[in-house]
């Protein structure tokens, strides 16, 4: 008799799947409750939309790894959905969609073409999905870092923007310090993650590969791979990010 399973758990076993993950998003809501944090239902509704983001796209790689070429629209996907998410994020700051947009493709497509035109990692389907979707999501989280900071800073930083635009200078000068410090600041929590990778922590493309069938060697290669793209992939896009940024004319309005 055959039995039917779910993701290689039978009936059971996914039962019992589920049950754990809503134990822990109850014990994290509680604890958020508890300390006031504020965040409402977003723990609830993050999981269940991730749950079945995740499940859409269990079925949709099915169909990609079956016709290959259309892992191009795939990509092409993810870095609409990524530059979107991001662009939510800094609302009313000036020049942001189109930062976001250069940085996220920029970046992302820069990682994915180093990363497989070097040879770095085989090139398969497979590899070209977990490869991109770790990228492109990285990406995504620097522009988001990269906007935020820049807009803080701005916002700080004022009257001496003002006190350049007074003095002629272009909107790239008056903004120049602010958009190298950003750029920095959302950098800086990968570069300390790269640092520990090993001895504080074991990143999630390690501990995949791992449970994939890599050998621990193999597992070690891919993740420097993956925290290396990552490194180019969030310089090349914070970097276009506040470049864009500091194309705008006028001072930066306080969005709080």
């Amino acid at each position: 008799m055959t039995v039917t399973t779910i993701g290689g758990r039978t009936p059971v076993e996914f039962a019992w799947f589920v049950v754990g993950l809503l134990l822990l998003t109850a014990v994290a809501v509680l604890i958020q409750r508890r300390s006031g944090m504020g965040l409402g239902c977003q723990m609830v509704t993050g999981v269940l939309r991730a749950g079945l983001q995740l499940s859409i796209i269990a079925v949709v790689l099915r169909g990609i790894l079956s016709v290959p070429w259309t892992v191009v629209f795939f990509v092409a996907l993810m870095l609409t959905t990524a530059s979107l998410t991001s662009i939510g994020r800094l609302k009313g700051l000036p020049y942001a969609r189109q930062a976001v947009l250069i940085g996220v493709i920029a970046g992302g497509l820069a990682g994915i073409a180093a990363v497989f035109g070097l040879h770095l990692v085989d090139w398969t389907t497979q590899n070209l999905i977990a490869v991109a979707g770790i990228l492109i999501g990285n990406a995504m989280t620097a522009a988001t870092l990269a906007g935020r900071a820049f807009r803080e800073s701005a916002v700080t930083r004022k009257q001496e923007v003002e006190a350049w635009f007074s003095l002629g200078a272009t909107p790239a000068v008056a903004y120049s310090y602010i958009a190298r410090r950003a750029a920095r600041d959302a950098v800086i929590p990968n570069v300390d993650q790269t640092r520990a990778t090993g001895l504080v922590t074991l990143p999630g493309a390690f501990v995949g590969a791992l449970f994939g069938g890599a050998s621990p060697a193999e597992a070690a290669m891919f993740q420097l791979v993956v925290l290396v793209g990552i490194l180019l992939v969030q310089t090349v896009c914070t970097t276009a990010v506040t470049m864009v940024l500091s194309r705008n004319p006028q001072l930066v309005a306080d969005q709080d």
